[in-house]
């Protein structure tokens, strides 16, 4: 989905050394209200986390904040078959540091598939990043330990029940970096302030550019793999790029 009000679907194809090669079958749809016009307002649309789950696409969006789901049709998606309370109070939500991630838990760890929304750079006042558990056992709001000068743009659970987030920072003099950090799977629990290791920080000298995707899936092979995504923001300067990495644990 992007910040633009589109939907897109497709499969990634892979080479014989299995990597990324290309999109099969890629096809697109404007999102529509209601009464199936298309929007083509983008505070409307500015859709920045996708959750996808027994058919269903939960998207988080910016702007007009709100976390709404939808059917998912390829041939014909329609308006949003509901709204979900986000239990972060809308007034402590900034105006484009709404909700970057959209996750469903592991489910068969302690939040059983529940889904938690992590917000960009909406700070309590400690600091630290708004988020909460909206569906499972132990529903609530807490926070997440913000690490510098780094806003959270994608995140998604781990087999394990770890959190991983994918953070960017952006600066005229240092340019573009984006991290990955792993946030313990325990410390995600209401009124808690969540935390843990980085993993990776990368800046211009990689092949990177404005990261704000991430998706978590198990290779054929059983290789854990980490998927990325960059928005060029429409600019010359800036790159749309599909990275894969494989994650080695410990």
């Amino acid at each position: 989905v992007a910040d633009t009000g589109f939907w897109f679907f497709g499969t990634i194809a892979h080479d014989a050394g299995k990597r990324p090669s290309g999109v099969k079958n890629f096809r697109m749809q404007q999102m529509v209200d209601a009464s199936g016009r298309p929007i083509d307002r983008k505070w409307k649309v500015d859709a920045e986390g996708l959750a996808v789950k027994d058919g269903i696409a939960t998207v988080g969006f910016e702007r007009d904040q709100r976390v709404a789901q939808f059917k998912i049709d390829p041939d014909n998606m329609k308006a949003p078959i509901r709204q979900l309370d986000y239990l972060v109070p809308a007034h402590e939500l900034r105006q484009n540091r709404g909700f970057e991630t959209v996750a469903h838990a592991n489910p068969y760890g302690q939040h059983a598939g529940g889904l938690v929304v992590v917000s960009e750079r909406s700070l309590d006042k400690a600091g630290n990043v708004y988020a909460a558990i909206i569906e499972g056992p132990h529903k609530g709001v807490f926070t997440i330990k913000r690490n510098g000068d780094f806003d959270i743009t994608d995140g998604a659970f781990l087999p394990d029940g770890d959190l991983l987030l994918l953070e960017r920072s952006f600066s005229i003099a240092r340019g573009v970096k984006m991290r990955l950090r792993r946030i313990y799977g325990e410390s995600v629990e209401k009124g808690a302030v969540a935390d843990g290791p980085v993993l990776m920080e990368a800046d211009l000298g990689y092949q990177i550019d404005n990261m704000e995707g991430l998706d978590v899936w198990t290779r054929d092979d059983g290789a854990l793999m980490v998927s990325l995504v960059s928005d060029d923001n429409h600019s010359i300067l800036q790159r749309n790029l599909y990275l894969e990495f494989i994650l080695h644990q410990d």
